[in-house]
């Protein structure tokens, strides 16, 4: 089963003539996939970060699978992520020492996750991603687009709970975005886990079960099964 997200009164000041998050109140079921828009620098990120547990409210409580991370110490926050997240950074995040194929098991490896089922693994993750063939290259050696598809892999590959996606599909062309997200969901429909996606895509967002807009009012989301539009005040 997914992770439940629960935001309420969300607030974080990013500085002096710069937007701030202002009450966010949010909730995202178990199993839910669930597009983030909005333009650049309102804060997308930075409430994907406080989501993760990696950046820290100012203001409000931020409850994730039951566990309030308010009361959290930095360490049980860090096990947790471990745990129960799998994160895609924006600027991909890949080790450098590390090759490809290292990149992508090193989250199991975390986790003491059975060797051989973990190779299985990986062999088919890397195959899904097309990257056949460059299992011993490093990040650097890398187009923008392999880079991004190691980053989903590596994020995927221990089956998290609670999948977070910065822009994931950002580098991709359209059919490797549409490959990508099918994956993504599938992998959401065999786990039951909950995707919450950052994207500026509209093929993005039209995959996912729901669409929520972040501006300078606050939340609004959009339901593309009944085509209407409401402000959020779960």
């Amino acid at each position: 089963m997914g992770l439940e997200v629960i935001l309420k009164g969300v607030s974080k000041n990013f500085g002096i003539n710069e937007f701030s998050l202002k009450n966010i109140n949010l909730k995202i079921s178990s199993g839910d996939t669930v597009a983030l828009v909005g333009d650049s620098g309102c804060g997308k990120s930075t409430l994907l970060n406080i989501i993760a547990g990696i950046d820290r409210p100012q203001s409000g409580s931020v409850v994730i699978g039951g566990k309030d991370f308010g009361v959290m110490t930095e360490e049980s926050l860090a096990k947790f992520r471990r745990n129960n997240l799998g994160f895609v950074f924006q600027s991909f995040q890949l080790i450098p020492h590390l090759n490809v194929y290292q990149n992508i098991i090193f989250p199991c490896l975390l986790l003491n996750s059975d060797l051989q089922r973990t190779k299985l693994k990986v062999k088919k993750f890397m195959s899904n991603m097309e990257l056949d063939g460059r299992e011993k290259a490093f990040p650097e050696q890398l187009s923008g687009g392999e880079q991004q598809r190691v980053a989903i892999a590596r994020a995927l590959i221990h089956e998290p709970k609670l999948i977070l996606a910065d822009e994931p599909t950002g580098n991709l062309d359209s059919v490797t975005t549409e490959k990508i997200l099918n994956l993504l969901i599938a992998q959401c429909n065999s786990s039951g886990a909950t995707l919450l996606m950052v994207t500026h895509s509209e093929q993005a967002s039209k995959k996912m079960s729901r669409q929520i807009m972040l501006n300078f009012r606050g939340l609004n989301e959009s339901n593309f099964k009944d085509g209407t539009n409401k402000t959020n005040k779960k």
